[in-house]
């Protein structure tokens, strides 16, 4: 139904993101995008790349005078740093003495604990890892954003809200408020570090200058609040339609994560199920519920791969960022002997950027599902489709069979 690819590496000349499977219709500018990729490049622990660049998108087909026309929405943006790397990534061979091969510049060959460079030069057979490092940058989540900031303006049209915040940082906690706040992500964006806590941000802080100080890195926790879902996407009956197996894989895509939960997540599993379940109770006025309700949400709006119309919960692990500036322990590819890794350009953390980026992958997948429930080829038929599932779930009588 709806998919998307991107293309590009760190260093080269630009990021693509194509997008395929929007309908018709929908009301889309540059600005909505470049929003979503400003917010990803903030954040306190940040290296010197989100000063160099300044992501802009700049559409090339599927988007016509404001709107989305139904065809593959193919979107650029331009690494503002190539112009200091254009010979050290250029697709042109390398120039040398007859018959030998020139020396290739900035070649990486002590690769980095915790990165792709070994797994992906063994892998691919390659001597020198930038051949893999500069397309499993986290660089290349921008097009991920990008494609996912489209799928925002379509959920928006259909009244579905995604927010996210950081809950944890290193081994400091946020503690969130019982209620969050209505519009999420304008309370987060306004923390340097996109938390609803303001000491435990003092503490994050800190604690990110400390390891910026010794040379070391940090990861983090982000929680994904998703508003809005009517009762019914996604699937029991296979594997791969269930939605929370989509969203989990998605999630985990993401450079540096290591852990996806939903809703009360692993401490389910150390409670009995009576502190678990949610218990149901009728509510007439929650049409997109089904006209009922959950006492508490410790499912976090998914039961058997199906939205239950509560509030989608989900919280994402990143580990620390595998390039530090106090190198850890490696080997030299070319002789073999023990050697400090290569230090890359990087950030101390960038757990609030991966809660950006995680919102993005949710809005794609939830995207999808609701093209897969509805369907349409134009917003206008989506819409009309999603409405006459919401009249069957205000007119359904409960008591009626299968037949």
């Amino acid at each position: 139904m709806l998919r998307f690819t991107t293309a590009g590496e760190s260093h080269g000349a630009a990021l693509v993101s194509i997008l395929e499977g929007m309908p018709a219709g929908v009301p889309l500018l540059a600005a909505d995008v470049n929003a979503q990729l400003a917010r990803r490049q903030a954040g306190y622990g940040r290296g010197r790349r989100m000063q160099i660049e300044s992501d802009q998108v700049e559409f090339l087909s599927g988007v016509r005078a404001g709107e989305t026309i139904g065809s593959p929405i193919a979107m650029l943006i331009q690494n503002h740093d190539w112009r200091n790397w254009q010979e050290i990534m250029s697709p042109a061979p390398l120039d040398g003495e007859a018959g030998h091969a020139g020396e290739r510049k900035r070649a990486v060959t002590r690769p980095r604990p915790g990165h792709a460079d070994l797994a992906g030069m063994l892998k691919y057979d390659r001597t020198d890892a930038r051949d893999i490092l500069e397309r499993a940058s986290a660089r290349e989540t921008t097009a991920r954003v990008a494609a996912g900031a489209v799928c925002r303006v379509l959920l928006a049209s259909l009244d579905v809200s995604i927010g996210s915040h950081v809950v944890a940082l290193g081994d400091v906690l946020a503690r969130a408020p019982e209620a969050l706040p209505p519009d999420l992500n304008a309370a987060a964006d306004l923390s340097q570090l996109r938390t609803l806590d303001s000491d435990a941000e003092a503490r994050m802080i800190a604690l990110i200058d400390e390891a910026k100080r010794s040379g070391d890195t940090l990861g983090g926790i982000c929680e994904v609040v998703v508003t809005g879902l009517p009762v019914g996407l996604g699937s029991h009956v296979a594997w791969d339609r269930k939605l929370d197996g989509k969203l989990a894989a998605a999630l985990m895509s993401i450079p540096a994560v290591k852990g996806v939960e939903m809703g009360m997540g692993f401490q389910a599993a150390r409670l009995h199920g009576s502190e678990v379940h949610d218990e149901i109770d009728p509510a007439e006025d929650a049409v997109t519920r089904g006209r009922l309700s959950r006492r508490t949400n410790n499912a976090g709006g998914l039961e058997g791969g199906i939205t239950t119309g509560e509030p989608i919960v989900l919280r994402v692990a990143m580990k620390p960022i595998s390039t530090l500036m106090r190198p850890l322990a490696s080997v030299e590819m070319t002789t073999r002997e023990s050697a400090a890794s290569t230090v890359e350009r990087s950030d101390v953390t960038a757990v609030p950027a991966m809660g950006v980026i995680a919102e993005a992958m949710t809005a794609f997948v939830l995207a999808d599902a609701m093209l897969e429930k509805f369907g349409g080829d134009s917003l206008g038929e989506l819409l009309r489709n999603r409405q006459g599932y919401l009249r069957y779930l205000a007119e359904r009588d409960t008591g009626r069979g299968a037949g």
